[in-house]
C-alpha cells in the first residue's frame, strides 16, 4: 500500500452517499437478477436471497436522498453492511457461476473503502472484506484456490489504483504554496459542514482574511518574498486557529477559513484573536454566519463584503457581516429577478436657460409587505450581503432604457448619470459588463456618465482607476460625486479621471447664508473651469440658490427646485423644460443612487 495519508478531501458527505447509494442499488439489482434469472434448488435459498437484495436496494434509494445528511463515521458502518450483505448472499446462490457473480460486488465494496477513507481504515476495512470473501468462497463446493487467489488480486489492484487516483484528485484540493487547502479544498470542505448544520442546526460562520498592501511586498521585494510572506502568515494563522476550523488559501494573498459550530460574535473573536496573533503581516477580515437557508455561496459573499467594509474603514480590522441586511437582501434578490427594482429620474437643468439637459438614475424599490424601502437602507444590504453588482447592473440598465423612452419622447439628447458601487469598481470585468448593457439596451457611451465619490475610488485602490480609464477610453463620462465633504481635496481634481465634478447637497445648502462658502464656491467653480470640469450643484431647493449660483457662473443644477424624482415614463410625458412642482416642504437631501 502507498504511504499514509488523510482522508481525501474529495471524499465530502455529499460525494460519499450517492456514491455508496449507487454501488448498493448495483449490487442490490445483481442479486435480484440472479433471484429472477436463475434455477434455485430450495424456495427458501430463492426467498432469502431476494430479501438480501431487496434491503441492498432499499439502503441503496435512502443513501440516494440522503446519505449526505450522514456524519463521515456512519460510513464506516454503511461500507461493513454492505460487505456482510455480499457475504450473506453468496451462499444462496444456486450455482458457482452465480456466486461468482455476486462476489464481484466486493469491488464496489474496495472502491468506496480506498475513496472513503484514510490508508490506515482502509486496510482495516480490506482486510475484513478479504477475509470474508475467501471464508465463503472457500467452503462453497467446487470452488477452486485459484479462482478465490484471482479474485483476491483484482481486489487488491482496483483498490490500490482507485487509491492512488483518489490520492491525487484530493491533492488538487491543496495549496502547493502553502500546503493548505486551496478553493476546490475550501469548496468541499464548505459542503460537508453545509450538511452537518442542516442535520444538527449547529451554527456555521466563514471569513475571509486579506493580506494588507501585499502588492507592496511584491514591488518592493520580488514575488520571492512575497511567497515566503504567505507561507508565513498562513502557518501564523493555522496555529492560531481553534481545532475543527478549516483555513484555506482562497486565492492570491486571500485566505479563508471555515469555523463550524461558532456563531457569528464567537467566529469575529476567534479571527480577531488570529489577527492580532499574526506577526508577519496585517490582515483585514471579513465575518458571516450561516442563515437559515442560505447556500454556502451567499455565505462567502457576505463575508466578501464584509472585508470589503473592513478594508474600506481603514485595513487591519474585523468585521461582522449585517444579519438584518442578510435578511433584506433575500427580497431584494427576489426583486431584482423579478424587475421590481426600477430606476427614477431627477432632471439636471442648464441655469443658463432652464433646459434639462440630463437626468440622474435614482434607484427605487416598492416591497409588497413593507411599502417603498428607502434607497439607503436597500443599498446597504446590497453593499454587505454581495448584492450590489447585480443592483447596480439591474439599475444601469433600466435606466439605459428609461433615458432613451425620454430621449425619443422629447426628441432630443440627454445625459444619464448613474451611481457606481466601489464593490462594483473593483470587479476586473465591470467595464465590460458596463458595454454589454449599452450594447443590449442601445443607449450611447458618450450620454453615460458614471457617478463616483473620491472615497470609493480609494477604498477601491487601483481597481477603480484602471476601470475608469478604461470606460472614458470608451466614451463614458466620469463624475466625482458628493464632492465638498468628507474626503474631498482639491489637490485631487487633477488626478482623478473625471468629466462631471457634483457638489453635495450639504455645500450648496449654505452658499446664501455664509460668505466663505460662497467665496469657496467661486473658487471650485475657477478651478474646475481651468481644469475642463464641468460642475452640477446638487440639492438646489430655492430660487436664492439658483440665482446665486447662475451669478457665480455655475454650469448645471439639480435639486427639488426644478424637480423630484419621477418615473421615466412620467418624465418623458412632460414638456421638456416643465418643472414638476416643488413639494409641500424641502426635505434633506439624500444620496440614493443605485450605490
Amino acid at each position: 500500500m502507498p504511504a499514509p495519508r488523510p482522508a481525501p478531501t474529495v471524499a465530502t458527505p455529499r460525494v460519499m452517499g450517492p456514491t455508496a447509494g449507487a454501488f448498493y442499488l448495483a449490487g442490490g439489482g445483481s442479486a435480484l437478477a440472479v433471484v429472477l434469472g436463475s434455477p434455485f434448488p430450495s424456495a427458501s435459498a430463492q426467498a432469502q436471497l431476494g430479501a438480501l437484495a431487496t434491503t441492498a436496494l432499499l439502503a441503496g434509494a435512502a443513501l440516494l436522498l440522503r446519505g449526505h445528511l450522514l456524519p463521515r463515521w456512519a460510513f464506516h458502518v454503511v461500507v461493513a453492511l454492505g460487505t456482510a450483505l455480499i457475504t450473506l448472499a453468496v451462499p444462496h446462490c444456486p450455482s458457482i457461476a452465480t456466486a461468482l457473480a455476486i462476489s464481484t460486488v466486493y469491488l464496489f465494496v474496495a472502491v468506496d473503502v480506498v475513496f472513503f477513507f484514510t490508508w490506515r481504515q482502509s486496510l482495516a476495512h480490506l482486510t475484513a472484506l478479504a477475509a470474508a470473501a475467501a471464508g465463503v468462497l472457500g467452503d462453497r463446493p467446487g470452488m477452486t484456490p485459484g479462482v478465490a487467489v484471482a479474485l483476491g488480486a483484482v481486489l487488491v489492484v482496483v483498490s490500490t489504483v482507485v487509491g492512488i487516483l483518489v490520492q491525487r484528485a484530493s491533492s488538487a484540493g491543496r495549496d502547493s504554496l502553502t500546503g493548505l487547502a486551496n478553493r476546490r479544498g475550501f469548496d468541499d470542505a464548505l459542503d460537508g459542514a453545509l450538511a452537518v448544520a442542516e442535520r444538527t442546526g449547529a451554527p456555521l460562520s466563514a471569513a475571509l482574511l486579506d493580506v494588507d498592501h501585499f502588492k507592496r511586498v511584491n514591488d518592493r521585494s520580488g514575488h520571492a518574498a512575497g511567497d515566503d510572506l504567505l507561507r508565513a502568515v498562513g502557518e501564523e494563522c493555522r496555529r492560531a486557529l481553534p481545532p475543527g476550523a478549516v483555513l484555506a488559501r482562497y486565492g492570491g494573498d486571500e485566505f479563508a477559513v471555515l469555523l463550524p459550530g461558532a456563531t457569528g460574535p464567537a467566529a469575529l473573536e476567534a479571527v480577531e484573536r488570529l489577527r492580532t496573533a499574526g506577526s508577519r503581516a496585517g490582515l483585514s477580515c471579513g465575518v458571516a454566519e450561516l442563515l437559515p437557508g442560505e447556500s454556502g455561496a451567499d455565505l462567502m459573499r457576505r463575508a466578501d463584503s464584509a472585508l470589503y467594509a473592513a478594508k474600506a474603514a481603514g485595513r487591519g480590522r474585523a468585521r461582522l457581516a449585517d444579519d438584518a441586511s442578510a435578511v433584506l437582501a433575500r427580497d431584494l434578490a427576489d426583486a431584482l429577478a423579478a424587475g421590481d427594482v426600477r430606476a427614477w429620474f431627477q432632471p439636471i437643468v442648464d441655469l443658463a436657460d432652464g433646459a434639462v439637459v440630463g437626468v440622474e438614475a435614482l434607484a427605487r424599490w416598492t416591497h409588497p409587505v413593507r411599502g417603498q424601502v428607502p434607497p439607503l437602507e436597500f443599498v446597504h444590504a446590497a453593499e454587505t450581503t454581495g448584492l450590489v453588482r447585480e443592483l447596480g447592473q439591474a439599475v444601469l440598465a433600466d435606466a439605459c432604457r428609461g433615458a432613451l423612452a425620454v430621449r425619443r419622447a422629447w426628441d432630443r439628447d440627454l445625459v444619464l448619470t448613474v451611481n457606481v458601487s466601489g464593490r462594483e469598481l473593483a470587479c476586473r470585468d465591470y467595464p465590460e459588463r458596463v458595454l454589454e448593457v449599452l450594447a443590449e439596451t442601445g443607449f450611447p457611451a458618450a450620454s453615460l456618465v458614471l457617478e463616483v465619490t473620491e472615497s470609493v475610488v480609494d477604498a477601491s485602490g487601483q481597481a477603480a482607476l484602471t476601470a475608469l480609464r478604461a470606460l472614458r477610453a470608451h466614451g463614458i463620462g466620469v463624475a466625482i460625486d458628493d464632492f465638498g465633504t468628507g474626503y474631498s481635496a482639491f489637490s485631487r481634481l487633477d488626478t482623478l479621471p473625471a468629466d462631471y465634478l457634483k457638489l453635495d447637497a450639504v455645500f450648496t445648502a449654505d452658499i446664501t447664508t455664509s460668505p466663505r462658502r460662497a467665496g469657496m464656491l467661486e473658487a471650485l467653480l475657477s478651478l474646475s473651469d481651468a481644469l475642463g470640469l464641468r460642475v452640477v450643484a446638487e440639492g438646489v431647493e430655492t430660487p436664492e440658490q439658483a440665482r446665486l449660483l447662475t451669478g457665480m457662473g455655475c454650469p448645471l443644477a439639480q435639486g427639488w427646485l426644478f424637480s423630484r424624482p419621477v418615473p421615466p415614463h412620467e418624465l418623458a410625458a412632460r414638456v421638456p423644460g416643465q418643472p414638476a412642482g416643488r413639494a409641500a416642504a424641502p426635505r434633506e437631501h439624500q444620496r440614493t443612487g443605485a450605490a
